[in-house]
């Protein structure tokens, strides 16, 4: 996992224990259940129990109240009927998840950073797109970045309680200073997760861009986030399982925020990733492979081209394409914010 993720993560861990042990000792002298014990606003059983209960991704599908009956291949066709339908939801929202990449690219273009926040399987799924923008496009470790409720030992076991307090959500966010450059995104299936509220209330109190990606309608994310992405996914397979069919659309909307921001940023020259970072041997032969596919040069061309700019991809496809050389590459890329036509532009009058 690229350090980024890792090291927003960490940040939050203790002060996230706190607030498990909390919580837990809470359920215990109450008698309650952790989660309504939480740091969080409280609420009666009850009032929690019909809460949840209108929510469509904990709605309960009696047709399928016999599956554990069914054979495995069975099972498993109806798994993939339910997926096939994940990508058609995603697209309903397809003008909304535009509106946030464009707001979004416009404040990273000006310097500031993407971050997502979640709890549970949406933290991890922030964590993880942040995780893979370094090395897919050269981004620095600190611009794109997950915070996860319960921090660093979230990302493998689950931290009780932490995901029901937004003020653990008010101090991670805190501790990374974010600010009106900044875009945060808070991720929740349900839409009523209180860490991902409160992260997208700080944020935007904070004068930060702010997006809420939920898969109910109507959600109290959405309406505290000035972007809201609803994916309605419908009932899951297993009542209330989240990480299924909510779990596959939360990932689809945050590819298309991390990839079409940095293609908005220049990161990529046509479908090529031209800042990737050749960090090992594979993606070092991918780097080769790029700089050919863009330029049509041969090998040897290649390999001078990337030899001249220190293994830098796009810095060498302009050496090619542009005849000039790796120091004037860099100077034309620096002058144009990256983005490799303009440069090209530039260098060819």
């Amino acid at each position: 996992m690229a350090s980024s993720a890792s090291s927003s993560a960490s940040a939050s861990s203790s002060a996230s224990a706190a607030a498990a042990s909390s919580s837990a000792s809470a359920a215990a002298s109450s008698g309650r259940p952790a989660q309504e014990a939480s740091s969080g606003a409280p609420q009666a059983g009850g009032a929690l129990r019909a809460e949840l209960a209108a929510l469509t991704t904990e709605a309960f599908r009696p047709e399928l109240a016999d599956i554990d009956r069914l054979p495995t291949l069975d099972i498993a066709r109806i798994m993939n009927g339910e997926d096939a339908g994940v990508a058609a939801a995603v697209a309903a929202r397809l003008p909304e998840i535009a509106a946030a990449v464009d707001a979004t690219a416009a404040r990273m273009a000006r310097g500031g950073r993407l971050v997502y926040a979640g709890a549970g399987t949406a933290g991890r799924l922030g964590v993880l797109d942040a995780s893979e923008c370094p090395p897919t496009f050269n981004t620095d470790p600190s611009q794109v970045v997950g915070v996860i409720a319960g921090g660093a030992a979230a990302l493998v076991t689950a931290v009780e309680g932490a995901e029901d307090s937004k003020e653990l959500a008010a101090g991670d966010l805190a501790a990374l200073g974010v600010g009106p450059a900044d875009t945060v995104v808070g991720i929740s299936a349900s839409g009523r997760t209180p860490y991902a509220i409160g992260a997208v209330e700080h944020a935007r109190a904070a004068g930060a861009l702010t997006i809420g990606v939920a898969c109910n309608a109507g959600s109290a994310l959405g309406r505290a986030a000035e972007h809201a992405v609803e994916v309605v996914v419908g009932p899951e397979l297993l009542t209330g399982s989240t990480r299924l069919k909510a779990g596959t659309a939360q990932k689809l909307v945050l590819n298309m925020l991390s990839t079409i921001t940095m293609i908005r940023l220049g990161k990529t020259y046509g479908n090529l990733m031209v800042d990737v970072r050749a960090t090992n041997e594979k993606l070092r032969a991918r780097s080769r492979h790029i700089v050919a596919l863009a330029t049509g040069a041969g090998e040897r061309e290649t390999e001078a081209a990337l030899a001249e700019t220190g293994g830098e991809v796009k810095n060498a496809i302009l050496v090619v394409l542009g005849g000039v050389d790796g120091r004037t590459a860099a100077r034309l890329l620096d002058e144009s914010g990256g983005h490799l036509r303009t440069a090209l532009r530039t260098a060819q009058g």
